[in-house]
């Protein structure tokens, strides 16, 4: 594909995604309570779902259930516990966890970078994404480590606007909640390929396939 297309897909998707972002942050600033019925209370599902806290249909009330998840992650992640979603809780649900249009992306990653890969080199990819997320090293957003330049192979050349499958998207859930195949990793690559000599002076950490997994 000729590069000067690939960069205006690139720019209007992005500009699609910086949209999204700008809706979802201005919800996340809501607190969120029992009671509570809106598009938030949506997302906050959403995401409670994808860390494996809420289990039944995301319907945009915050009843009982919902409380209860709230309450359950509060309590795992040193969050004061009083079911109620305020900017603290927003704070580190957002660090920790996709909305639906981010998990698009992750999914999206995992699809380009490793679909030949087995299940488990699969997850690990998203896995990569998900530490360099929560690292100092890196943008604090799916969006800003996806799109940091040079950072994939796959949104470089293209690959990246492929629609996924079923089991990127499976993938990419596991990732989120947790599943780190590569053993904390912030990097991977290809040794039959890779000509970087700077990314063979990263500390190996496990091979999983065709990828090197390193820090």
């Amino acid at each position: 594909m000729n590069k000067w297309i690939v960069m205006l897909l690139a720019a209007a998707i992005m500009l699609t995604f910086s949209g999204l972002t700008t809706v979802e942050a201005a919800q996340a600033s809501t607190v969120l309570t029992k009671g509570s019925v809106s598009g938030d209370v949506w997302d906050l599902q959403y995401r409670l779902n994808a860390l494996g806290y809420y289990s039944l249909p995301l319907d945009g009330k915050y009843g009982p259930k919902t409380e209860a998840a709230v309450r359950s992650f509060q309590r795992d992640f040193g969050i004061q516990v009083d079911g109620k979603v305020g900017a603290q809780s927003w704070k580190v649900l957002k660090k920790v966890s996709l909305n639906r249009s981010e998990m698009d992306i992750l999914a999206r990653t995992i699809y380009s970078e490793a679909r030949g890969e087995s299940y488990v080199g699969q997850v690990a990819v998203g896995a990569v994404v998900m530490n360099r997320i929560a690292s100092s090293q890196f943008p604090d957003t799916i969006r800003g480590v996806v799109f940091q330049s040079r950072a994939f192979t796959s949104v470089s050349d293209g690959q990246f606007w492929l629609t996924p499958n079923s089991t990127a998207y499976k993938a990419a859930y596991d990732a989120v909640r947790g599943w780190d195949p590569s053993k904390g990793a912030l990097y991977y690559f290809n040794p039959k390929t890779s000509t970087s000599k700077w990314i063979w002076s990263r500390k190996v950490i496990i091979q999983i396939g065709r990828h090197i997994f390193a820090t």
